[in-house]
């Protein structure tokens, strides 16, 4: 009898291989971002212009042998380049700002979050200052104790001098 694997009639037991490729996502957003950074320098821009410039340059005087994009056909291999080109660089710019704007969410969150905590830390300690405030109104002031040892000093002395009078009988 033929093993169960070499049967039609049999599911097989291991995983297959999917047909697409699996893609790190983030790999690959940075890889947007950075050929998005690199579309939007002024560098690429002068490349590609200097590009087109010979392009159209060799094609246009080159001799007839030599010219692989000829000026007959309206440089359709450079149109064709070009477009390609622009159809790949939108998309990824997209992914670049999708995922620039991702990144803004959630730094926009946690301001908000920071800014909360702000705003109860500083209800707190306003609260505590009054608090404090409120405290030390009922505190003794250094004037305050002064004026009252002084009473207190007088009304000894005069009990003293009272007790010191002839006839006060001490007691």
């Amino acid at each position: 009898m033929a093993r169960s694997r070499d049967r039609l009639d049999t599911p097989m037991l291991g995983k297959r291989k999917p047909l697409v490729p699996r893609i790190d996502r983030e790999r690959f957003g940075r890889a947007s971002e950075a050929f998005a950074r690199a579309l939007g320098t002024g560098g690429f821009l002068i490349g590609l212009t200097i590009f087109c410039i010979i392009w159209l340059a060799w094609n246009t005087w080159a001799p007839a042998g030599w010219s692989f994009d000829p000026r007959v056909t309206n440089f359709t291999l450079l149109t064709l380049l070009l477009s390609l080109q622009a159809s790949y660089a939108a998309p990824l710019i997209l992914l670049a700002q999708n995922r620039q704007d991702d990144r803004d969410r959630v730094k926009t969150e946690q301001d908000r979050q920071r800014a909360e905590r702000n705003l109860a830390d500083t209800e707190y300690l306003a609260r505590e200052v009054v608090a404090l405030r409120l405290a030390m109104e009922e505190v003794a002031t250094k004037e305050f104790v002064k004026d009252e040892l002084r009473e207190t000093l007088q009304e000894l002395l005069a009990e003293l001098k009272n007790q010191a009078k002839p006839g006060n009988k001490t007691e």
